[in-house]
C-alpha cells in the first residue's frame, strides 16, 4: 500500500499568529514538520497552505509545499483539495500531519502507517499516556477515550474524544496526526459538519458521529504541539538544548 503525507498549514491561527513560520533552531515551525516527515520515509510530502509566504518558506528549505483556498472550514479540507489538485491515482493512504507537531516522535509515524496497512481500518490516529493529571482538564489538550486499553502492540477503536474529562479510563494525550484510506477521507470531507465536531472543535467528531471508525495506535510520548506562544517557548528551548 502507497502512502502520501500531506502537511496542512495557514498563518492565521487565532491562539498563534504567524506560528508556521515561528523558528526554532533557524528553521522554520513548517519544516520542521516537514522534515520529520520525510524522514519517516514511508511516502511522499507536501504541505498545503493558504499562504504563499509558507510555500516560500517550505520550498526555500527543500521541500514541497502547494497552495489551496482560503475558505476551508478544516485542515482535512485543505488536504483533500490539495490531493485532488496533485490528481494522483496510485495512493492509498492520506496521512494528515498538522503542522505544529515539530517533535512528533518518528517512530510513532512509522507505526501508525503499518498499524494502517495491517489492519486495514478507514482512520487510524496516534495517542499517548497522560503522565501530568492537569493534562485532563487543559482544553488545548485534547484527549481521547478508547473502547479497550491502549497497548503498544494494539490499535483499539476511539470512543470519543474530548477537551476535558473526569474519567481516567482508557483515556489518552491525542496527538495531531490521521491517516485515512483514500476513500473516507472522500467521504469524510462531503459529510456536514456535526453538532458535536463545532460544539467541541474537534473535527473528528464528525467520523463517529457518522459511524466511521477511527483506530488509535499508541505513541511513544506527547509532544508539545504548539497552540499558544507558552508551547512555542518551552519547546523551543527543548529542542535548541538538543541541539
Amino acid at each position: 500500500m502507497k502512502t502520501f503525507i500531506i502537511i496542512p498549514s495557514r498563518l492565521s491561527a487565532t491562539r498563534l499568529p504567524d506560528k508556521p513560520l515561528l523558528k526554532i533552531n533557524n528553521l522554520s515551525i513548517i519544516s520542521h514538520v516537514f522534515k520529520r516527515a520525510q524522514e519517516a520515509n514511508i511516502g511522499e510530502v507536501l504541505v498545503a497552505t493558504e499562504d504563499q509566504e509558507i510555500v516560500d518558506d517550505v520550498m526555500k528549505n527543500g521541500g514541497n509545499a502547494i497552495l489551496t483556498s482560503k475558505n476551508h472550514k478544516t485542515g482535512t479540507d485543505r488536504i483533500y483539495e490539495a490531493f485532488q489538485k496533485l490528481n494522483i491515482k496510485d495512493v492509498d493512504l492520506i496521512m494528515n500531519l498538522q503542522g505544529d507537531e515539530p517533535a512528533i516522535n518518528i517512530k510513532d509515524i512509522i507505526n501508525l502507517n503499518q498499524k494502517m496497512i495491517i489492519s486495514r481500518s478507514k482512520i487510524g490516529t496516534l495517542a499517548a499516556t497522560i503522565t501530568n493529571t492537569k493534562d485532563f482538564e487543559n482544553e488545548n489538550i485534547v484527549k481521547v477515550i478508547t473502547k479497550k486499553n491502549l497497548e503498544i502492540d494494539k490499535f483499539p477503536e476511539a470512543k470519543s474524544f474530548v477537551r476535558n474529562s473526569s474519567s481516567l479510563d482508557n483515556i489518552y494525550h491525542h496527538i495531531g496526526i490521521y491517516c485515512y484510506t483514500t476513500e473516507t477521507l472522500e467521504k469524510f470531507v462531503k459529510l456536514s459538519q456535526s453538532k458535536n465536531e463545532i460544539k467541541n472543535r474537534l473535527e473528528q467528531l464528525r467520523a463517529l458521529d457518522n459511524n466511521i471508525n477511527i483506530n488509535v495506535a499508541h505513541a511513544n510520548s506527547s509532544p508539545i504541539g504548539i497552540d499558544t506562544e507558552e508551547d512555542y517557548l518551552a519547546l523551543k528551548k527543548i529542542m535548541e538544548y538538543k541541539n
